[in-house]
């Protein structure tokens, strides 16, 4: 936020308070607009613009105080949010009731409008209602990469209404990788669907598999320890780490599970061949690059024992 632009706002918002109140004090004349006085509805014109300038100007003084003040950009994005609303109701409120002139008969109507809408725009309101789900219960926020509803992304902005994803995968891509094009949807998902969060905050990895087919005259004892040792080389101290603040969020459970710091390898056989599957853990947004450097580390190292490790011949895969 550029500061001119709040200072200009305030400015604004005081100009036109003063020539709203000189008006005011002016003697009635005989123009007559809806069966109000001229004078008496171009001041309350200018005392809604002045209501609308003054609220403008300190949401822009509030943005920039939680700038200064919120380092973490999602923190950042969620607060802001919820002053603009604030700020949003307070405006509405203040000049409807300066063009009505009746605070407490606008609550009233405030109310019974607010009972029809909740007829007239349920999907709407059903989303805002997301959107509340979303900040109180913190499904994903601001950053993760989730996926709802068939649609898988990183979260670029939540709004009042919809969430706004920056697509991965889709029909164009594949290996997780982003495909340029934007998803909406709507709050209310959240309230009736499966959401996936591959990165949360207190724990932001994902457990990822990589399949190496051997034939069956590998010596799979030699193989699981070759693979296991080049993962844990790789990436075994990062692993180690994110662990142990998962077993810490796992105690904090009735769940019961063991956990290995370490990559392992699980094996499969195939109709011609055995599948080695290597599982790790990895951050979501590095799986594909360290799946592509894992494989060139271990074709490596296999091809560096030809007599032990054997790839299946082609005629049988």
């Amino acid at each position: 936020m550029k500061r001119p632009l709040g200072v200009i706002s305030f400015l604004l918002a005081a100009a036109f308070s003063v020539v709203a109140v000189f008006v005011n004090s002016l003697p009635p004349d005989e123009f007559i607009i809806n069966g109000f006085q001229a004078t008496v509805v171009i001041a309350k014109l200018l005392s809604t613009l002045a209501i609308a300038f003054l609220a403008y100007g300190l949401y822009l003084f509030t943005t920039r105080l939680i700038n200064t003040q919120f380092a973490d950009r999602r923190r950042q994005h969620d607060i802001k949010n919820i002053v603009q609303l604030v700020f949003i109701v307070f405006a509405l409120v203040s000049a409807f009731a300066i063009i009505t002139e009746q605070w407490v008969g606008l609550l009233v109507s405030l109310g019974v409008v607010g009972f029809a809408i909740t007829f007239a725009l349920q999907q709407p309101l059903f989303s805002f209602i997301g959107w509340f789900y979303i900040m109180v219960k913190r499904p994903y926020q601001v950053g993760d990469r989730v996926a709802i509803e068939g649609s898988k992304g990183d979260v670029v902005a939540v709004d009042f209404f919809v969430t706004t994803l920056w697509e991965i995968n889709g029909e164009l891509v594949s290996s997780n990788q982003p495909s340029g094009r934007i998803i909406t949807l709507p709050n209310s998902v959240v309230l009736s669907s499966h959401v996936y969060n591959y990165s949360w905050e207190e724990f932001p990895h994902v457990w990822n598999e990589l399949s190496i087919q051997v034939a069956f005259e590998t010596d799979l004892d030699f193989a699981e320890s070759l693979l296991v040792d080049v993962a844990d080389d790789y990436l075994g101290d990062e692993m180690a780490n994110s662990i142990a603040n998962y077993r810490e969020k796992l105690a904090e459970t009735p769940v019961e599970l063991e956990v290995r710091d370490r990559p392992t390898v699980n094996i499969k056989q195939e109709e011609s061949w055995v599948d080695l599957r290597l599982r790790y853990l990895t951050q979501p947004r590095q799986g594909q690059r360290v799946k592509n450097d894992l494989y060139k580390r271990i074709l490596t190292a296999f091809n560096e024992h030809p007599d032990r490790i054997m790839f299946p011949l082609g005629r049988n895969r």
